[in-house]
């Protein structure tokens, strides 16, 4: 990884089509250009891109921001990127808003398959909190995770349990 920053509208595509392959795969494709350029215009959320060697996208985050807590709408790293530091790195840096804005608790959504992506997720403090049924297009489960962040990513850090739902 060279740099992390604010996607641009020229990020778009790439992101789009990242999530199609690396997020979305096997289900219809939701996180389209469109719907990512309007997260990039969202006041209430930051998209942040990781860059290569190369300048090209190698990672990137969503993350949308409320009054008393984020949720990480999507994340993804190329296969050829992983086990680098990129995803914590891009957890990091969008945590880092929320924090300064006084929210401390995170929460995101993972498929229930996805093995690595919750094992990824519980190395940086989040636990399940729950099983959500036909979450993705009605086809497969997610478990909702959360995380008190300000913690180091350490065993110290723990989840939140989010009653509201």
């Amino acid at each position: 990884m060279r740099t992390l920053a604010l996607a641009h509208a020229s990020d778009v595509d790439t992101i789009a089509h990242m999530s199609r392959d690396l997020v979305e795969h096997g289900l219809g494709w939701a996180w389209t250009p469109r719907r990512v350029a309007a997260s990039v215009r969202r006041r209430d959320a930051l998209v942040v891109v990781a860059r290569d060697e190369h300048e090209d996208v190698a990672g990137f985050g969503i993350m949308r921001y409320g009054d008393d807590d984020a949720h990480l709408d999507l994340l993804a790293v190329r296969p050829d990127c992983r086990r680098r530091g990129l995803g914590r790195a891009l957890i990091e840096w969008l945590e880092k808003p929320a924090l300064a804005a006084g929210i401390t608790d995170v929460f995101l959504e993972v498929r229930e398959s996805n093995r690595g992506g919750r094992a990824f997720y519980e190395r940086l403090g989040y636990r399940t909190l729950g099983r959500l049924a036909r979450y993705y297009q009605g086809r497969e489960a997610a478990l909702r995770m959360g995380c008190e962040i300000g913690e180091p990513y350490d065993d110290h850090r723990h989840f939140v349990v989010d009653t509201r739902s």
